[in-house]
């Protein structure tokens, strides 16, 4: 491991205790060295054996990976498996109740709002839910290739059903539950689902939110392009007094007491879609991403078995939401394809009931593998060490990261105070976080500058991938010219995350942040166009532009300006209603932390603003270079004098 923040690998080196290394999947750099140069230039071998484990109704028949990356070339398009059969959900319940005689091994322990809210899901019994849950949407009409939206907080329901929609396969597209009617209708729309499964409600801290209200909501802007809303009555929830329409409304328990545990899987090509997972677009319009059965299955098992070095009796615990990528590959699908035991936890909240809840959870199941977010340390740090001090961590044995930038300070309290400075730190890399590290197993990384030449030993550029892994994602859905445009235009021939990258001179990639307008807050990547876009609907705003400015908790929190119209004023009303605009639109997580009065926007001679001169702005750094391009220059002098003033 290597300290975020330090220069070069071997001026901060901390190796995992020996006992740890002795019976680990990958047991030393030498070990990684051979099953990296194997999974590069030898994929084809590499891939086959990772999917002698799976059961395939049909294998493949031709070349494990194909792709082509080289826009000038064709299409863009990435083929895992080709020729073979297999079904998601088979391989990750039946299998292992069946083959690996796990049915009576704990799959999830669930914990709820309070004490009394718990329980313990067995593979066998999660099987026989899925199945019911598979038979009531092929009841209503689902088949394989529909699209089903799910709109659940972190209850056993949610796993049920994206479980039921692979089973038979449906494509889920699961919406994170702390979104707007608006941002659900959008990704309803744009995936044509036609079964929404919601819940009645769910408490985060003390706030009770109405999910089923603002699913009616997002129903009644879509008119008639949803068929049916499914509504799961609440189990562990308050009874929320929310409208119900016979017509189209109907109860979980009712219709899952009426059919059987037993339903025949839909056995599906390797490259049928598996989900639509909605991200932020640099235009504004969020972005399907579309990933498939096959090249999903063996990434996310092979990455959860190898980076977190699963082990059988491991207790593993991701606190992130399953609505998100991470949710969906290290909650859900890498942990059960290789039969391990989880934590899901319904309340989102590290502080909530107290301040040690979560080491509450550690002690309780013994877990040994946990996985969170920098902001959540970052949180917990501002309590000290004493909420830790009166629960036993012994049990913890590694630590994950992810979701944002992790920054020095955080990384020595997790691994010193919560890891007791004996559990290695994992830090991922889901296209936005600062790590540090050598590539995974089939990543073939390297750096360009803005021309696209490859630049070679320590450098600092754009980092790219030369070649795809199976779960790379396969589109946007809906949009291949938007997939091609985003990922493969700028530099034909690689795949383009966005990010910058810096390489040191021992090897090792050090992501630097987005290179695009995208804003990393809390780890949920906001796009700047679609926050504007949200402000500029409000009647008194000519204008807008958001920048990221740092956090002590999340990160990066929002700073916006904005541009009234003639005869309006600048107030405190008028900030909380723009506030009030933009949780409403997008949902709670992209409330800004600033708003500021922009009487004017610093611009280019050709009207771009340069977020830049912004960025400096929002962090009262004075030295702003070059601003001989802009257009005004005493933009910049107005929005300083005013930065402090009417920032709120």
């Amino acid at each position: 491991m290597v300290v975020p923040g330090s220069q070069h690998a071997e001026d901060k080196m901390y190796h995992p205790p020996e006992g740890l290394q002795k019976d680990a999947h990958v047991p030393d750099f030498r070990c990684y060295l051979e099953l990296y140069k194997k999974s590069i230039e030898e994929p084809d071998v590499f891939w086959k054996e990772v999917a002698s484990d799976f059961y395939w109704k049909k294998p493949p028949t031709g070349q494990i990976l194909q792709y082509n990356f080289d826009v000038t070339k064709g299409n863009i398009y990435v083929k895992c498996m080709e020729g073979a059969t297999t079904n998601m959900c088979y391989n990750v319940l039946d299998r292992n109740v069946n083959d690996k005689n796990l049915g009576e091994r704990v799959a999830f322990y669930w914990e709820g709002n309070s004490p009394d809210h718990h329980m313990a899901i067995t593979y066998s019994q999660l099987l026989g839910q899925v199945c019911r849950c598979a038979n009531v949407l092929k009841q209503m009409g689902v088949r394989k290739g529909d699209r089903v939206a799910i709109y659940l907080p972190m209850i056993p329901e949610l796993v049920y059903t994206m479980l039921a929609c692979t089973r038979i396969g449906a494509v889920h597209s699961i919406v994170f539950a702390g979104f707007s009617s608006e941002s659900l209708c959008e990704r309803i729309l744009d995936s044509q689902c036609s079964i929404l499964v919601t819940a009645d409600g769910v408490h985060r801290g003390e706030k009770l939110i109405n999910l089923k209200q603002i699913a009616d909501e997002a129903l009644e802007k879509l008119l008639s392009s949803i068929i049916c809303s499914v509504n799961l009555s609440p189990v562990v929830f308050p009874v929320v007094q929310t409208p119900w329409d016979a017509a189209c409304d109907v109860c979980w328990e009712e219709v899952m007491g009426q059919v059987s545990e037993q339903c025949e899987p839909e056995w599906l090509d390797a490259e049928d879609p598996l989900f639509i997972l909605y991200t932020s677009g640099s235009t504004g319009k969020p972005k399907g991403v579309l990933h498939t059965v096959a090249g999903y299955l063996l990434y996310t098992s092979l990455t959860f078995k190898c980076v977190f070095d699963h082990q059988p009796d491991d207790v593993y615990w991701c606190t992130a939401d399953i609505g998100w990528i991470t949710g969906h590959s290290y909650i859900t699908y890498g942990p059960l394809a290789n039969g391990a035991t989880s934590i899901l936890v319904i309340e989102g909240i590290p502080v909530h009931p107290h301040v040690g809840r979560f080491w509450e959870v550690i002690e309780k199941y013994r877990v040994t593998k946990f996985y969170t977010a920098p902001t959540a340390i970052r949180l917990l740090m501002k309590y000290g060490k004493e909420p830790l001090q009166k629960y036993d961590l012994s049990s913890l044995r590694i630590l994950g990261t992810v979701g944002e930038p992790i920054n020095p300070e955080a990384w020595h309290w997790y691994y010193e105070v919560v890891g007791q400075k004996r559990c290695p730190v994992v830090d991922t890399f889901w296209q936005t976080e600062t790590v540090s590290t050598f590539p995974f197993f089939g990543v073939d990384p390297t750096i360009l500058n803005e021309h696209g030449e490859e630049l070679e030993g320590e450098a600092e550029g754009y980092l790219v991938f030369r070649q795809p892994w199976p779960g790379i994602m396969r589109t946007v859905y809906g949009n291949q010219e938007r997939f091609e445009n985003t990922y493969f235009k700028k530099f034909p021939g690689f795949y383009v995350t966005g990010d910058g990258c810096r390489r040191d001179r021992d090897g090792y990639y050090w992501i630097t942040g987005r290179i695009d307008d995208m804003i990393n807050v809390s780890g949920h990547l906001l796009s700047t166009a679609e926050i504007e876009s949200a402000l500029t609907e409000h009647g008194a705003v000519a204008e807008a532009a958001v920048v990221s400015r740092p956090h002590t908790v999340k990160g990066e929190c929002l700073y916006c300006f904005v541009t009234l119209k003639d005869c309006r004023e600048f107030n405190r009303t008028l900030v909380d209603e723009l506030k009030r605009q933009v949780r409403e639109k997008i949902g709670p997580i992209a409330t800004p932390d600033f708003i500021q009065n922009a009487p004017g926007l610093p611009k280019t001679r050709s009207g771009k603003i340069m977020r830049r001169v912004l960025r400096q702005i929002a962090r009262n750094e004075k030295d702003l270079g070059d601003l001989s391009t802009l257009a005004d220059p005493k933009v910049v002098e107005v929005l300083f004098s005013q930065r402090w003033e009417t920032a709120a």
